[in-house]
């Protein structure tokens, strides 16, 4: 195992299971984006994603989902991406151990094959969950968006004292509409289960301040931690791929460049 930092972000370069049981203290993560291998056979650079049985994956799967929970903070927020034939084994395993605020589904369109005999699936589910749901960051205002009711039918609530205009802009619902990240686009890096930047903006954003610590155990391209340090938050990634690890170091290099060229052009 191996660890490397690049300012306030540290790559974990090992076992995910080994690193949040050596490399990371308990009680000291404000936020965690796990998106884990789904078990649905997807090749990682030569890594086959499939275990020898359900069974086998949900026990790993709650191994590290225990350890994560001991490092989140009191106040901390989990998020959990899943396919959808597994999110129900963690729903339930979840629900005794932190609170579960949302069940959200990303949505997306596909110009693959689709299934003809059965509806195929154009979602990915995500549990939104918070240890404390009394006291937990929650940044509303940083991620308002659209509402398209009010803002384009102009309509008025007639319920208030003085009539007045629904509110343009809203919270976002549990359904996220991002597309998925494609060869040739900008951000798109050689992996197969690459998660869209604005996907991650909105998570850092929502449930994280400037200064704190988001943890991304299956790292990956590091788009987690990309955001972060572009958001000004601290992060730690964790990935078993020596490639992937080059991915994160030129990535957080990006940032890096492109933050000086920002300061050059304020000057």
């Amino acid at each position: 195992m191996e660890a490397l930092e690049k300012g306030n972000h540290l790559i974990i370069w090992g076992d995910t299971l080994d690193a949040l049981s050596s490399k990371i203290p308990d009680n000291s993560v404000d936020l965690v984006f796990a998106d884990p291998p789904y078990n649905i056979g997807k090749n990682f650079n030569g890594r086959k994603d499939k275990w020898i049985s359900e069974k086998v994956y949900l026990e790993w799967c709650y191994n590290w989902i225990d350890l994560c929970l001991c490092k989140l903070k009191d106040k901390g927020s989990f998020y959990l991406m899943a396919a959808t034939q597994n999110m129900p084994f963690f729903d339930i395993y979840l629900r005794d151990k932190i609170c579960i605020l949302s069940r959200i589904v990303w949505s997306y369109d596909s110009s693959g094959v689709q299934a003809k005999k059965y509806y195929g699936s154009l979602y990915e589910p995500i549990l939104f969950c918070v240890k404390d749901k009394q006291r937990y960051t929650f940044n509303a205002d940083d991620i308002l968006v659209e509402a398209k009711t009010g803002a384009k039918r102009k309509l008025i609530d007639y319920r208030k004292p003085v009539p007045t205009q629904y509110s343009s802009r809203k919270v976002p619902g549990n359904v996220w509409e991002f597309p998925r990240v494609r060869y040739r686009m900008a951000e798109y890096e050689k992996h197969p289960t690459q998660k869209p930047t604005a996907l991650l903006e909105r998570v850092i954003r929502a449930s994280s301040n400037p200064g704190d610590l988001v943890l991304d155990p299956f790292a990956g391209t590091f788009t987690t931690s990309f955001v972060a340090k572009k958001l000004g938050r601290q992060s730690i990634g964790i990935e078993i791929d020596e490639d992937y690890i080059k991915i994160g170091l030129r990535r957080l290099q990006i940032m890096t460049k492109e933050e000086k060229d920002g300061r050059n052009q304020n000057w």
